[in-house]
């Protein structure tokens, strides 16, 4: 047998106890992106944990497939003529998993931790001067300086978004929850998670779904299987012929090498979800040399050619393009302003890194394959870097590995990295208010890479205290900031589709995969 069917067949064989233990009458079998190593969504940026808190709980507004914020767990809402004073009341028939009912007690619990660890909802808290519960469902917020995008950061779930648990679940700080008890439409099952291998959300019999159309994560989740089972697989070609033989229903992140198989296939079906396209990156580690000097991380803008890396982890032209915009090209946002001549110019890139001090000091580069696009980007990137001087390491393991590794803030001499290609989907790349990796605080609370600049901050402030009509002009000012301090140097943009079998409908357009609104025929 060869090595291909051996592991076609272990992939097969993987999944046989989960169904052996159960009998559901129907189970929408998934390969994710990633394993949900996380299971606290406030508590890491990886997509997977988004995906999988969008399932188990729920927030109080959330966006809809144009990314506009409508209400989801709140029936009704008001803010005083000054914007000072919010009220919100929760809508009927709200329950955690374990039975008990969702009160502004725990509402209360869960903005205030989230008020600690996403960006844009640090900003709403340092000007938040009261929480105060009216009765069980009703809550009053009082800021002391309106904020007209509460909404939108309220509703934003492709950051750290605001989920709300149950107040005794809420840990201390800077640790993650341990609970995977929701209000959500899925129940998380604990009894049958292996890890590294699968993830099972069973449909939650008591969730009372919205009476209204699904739009995106807003209106009705009506889950329509019953158990949803995520089956983890990093062999691209593996999941791929998965998919094709009937072993499971959808995938999430197919290569895009293989695409051209899938689509001569009549049994699948390709949709992309979302037209604002991903950015591919370069995080560079703004803590230590070379790159603490903002001069090293322009140099980057002048050593990378987009249209190389974008070849190597994409390959077909129809999927991504050239962009110099921090927030996405074709979105709202995209202006390139301060970055329309980056591009390569090595001799440019050499003078920088002269300036900037560097001589010849290792460049360590942790680098994965198991996210497709990612190995041969790295080695893309690696290769240029070499040519514009600069001495590159790739070190490769697992994903997990690297994520792990680049949470680490030791030097790079004793265990820490220099750089790593990463990526970060549209929908949290096009606004200021959702970018985490332009996010540069200098206290080291942002992500990786821990880059500082108190002009970016004091613009994305701006940005988000600004009314709708002002907001032009200070998106302008932050881009051309950020193309002077590049907190990372983007590789490019690309629209990624997601493949499911033909009897697999309602596949909602969405910021965020939605697993409700499925049937299989």
């Amino acid at each position: 047998m060869s090595r291909f069917k051996s592991a076609l067949l272990a992939f097969a064989v993987l999944a046989m106890p989960a169904a052996a233990q159960t009998s559901p009458s129907t189970v929408l079998r998934v390969v994710p992106q990633a394993d949900v190593a996380v299971t606290d969504p406030l508590f890491t940026t990886a997509w997977i944990s988004t995906i999988h808190g969008t399932m188990v709980w729920e927030s109080l507004f959330a966006w809809d497939s144009k990314l506009q914020p409508r209400p989801q767990m709140v029936r009704e809402w008001s803010t005083s003529p000054d914007g000072l004073v919010w009220r919100f009341t929760l809508r009927d028939g709200l329950k955690f998993h374990d039975g008990s009912p969702v009160t502004t007690t725990d509402v209360i619990a869960s903005l205030r931790r989230w008020m600690t660890i996403d960006a844009m909802a640090k900003k709403v808290g340092a000007i938040t001067t009261a929480m105060t519960a009216v009765d069980d469902k009703t809550l009053e917020w009082t800021l002391s300086v309106p904020v007209p995008g509460l909404l939108d950061t309220l509703a934003a779930a492709p950051s750290r978004f605001a989920a709300i648990m149950r107040a005794q679940d809420i840990p201390e700080p800077g640790k993650p929850a341990t609970s995977v008890i929701g209000s959500g439409p899925f129940r998380f099952n604990t009894e049958l998670r292996v890890s590294g291998v699968r993830v099972v959300y069973d449909r939650n019999p008591d969730y009372v779904p919205r009476d209204e159309p699904p739009d995106g994560l807003a209106g009705g989740r009506v889950v329509k299987v019953d158990r949803v089972e995520f089956q983890v697989q990093p062999d691209q070609a593996t999941a791929v012929s998965a998919l094709q033989g009937g072993e499971v229903d959808l995938l999430e992140r197919p290569s895009f090498d293989l695409l051209p198989l899938l689509r001569r296939n009549g049994n699948v079906k390709l949709q992309v979800l979302t037209e604002l396209a991903s950015q591919a990156v370069l995080r560079p580690n703004s803590l230590y040399p070379p790159f603490n000097d903002p001069r090293a991380r322009l140099a980057l803008a002048y050593i990378i050619d987009q249209d190389a890396q974008m070849a190597g982890g994409y390959g077909d032209p129809a999927f991504y393009q050239r962009c110099n915009s921090f927030f996405v090209c074709g979105s709202p946002n995209g202006t390139e302003a301060g970055a329309e001549d980056f591009g390569p110019d090595i001799a440019r890139a050499k003078q920088l890194l002269t300036e900037a001090g560097y001589k010849g000091e290792p460049i360590r580069m942790p680098a994965t394959r198991d996210i497709s696009y990612m190995g041969p980007m790295a080695e893309v990137a690696a290769d240029a870097m070499q040519r514009a001087g600069l001495n590159v390491q790739l070190e490769w393991s697992d994903w997990a590995t690297v994520v792990s590794r680049t949470s680490n803030q030791e030097s790079p001499a004793a265990g820490g990295w220099n750089i790593y290609v990463s990526g970060m989907p549209g929908v949290l790349a096009w606004s200021p208010s959702t970018n985490i990796f332009a996010y540069m605080p200098c206290d080291r609370s942002n992500l990786a890479g821990w880059p500082c600049d108190a002009e970016v901050e004091t613009l994305r402030t701006r940005y988000a205290e600004a009314a709708v009509p002002d907001r032009s002009a200070i998106l302008t000012q932050l881009q051309r900031r950020l193309a002077v301090v590049n907190p990372y140097r983007l590789l490019g943009q690309a629209t990624q589709p997601i493949a499911y079998r033909s009897n697999v409908v309602g596949v909602l357009n969405s910021p965020v995969i939605a697993y409700w609104n499925i049937t299989k025929e």
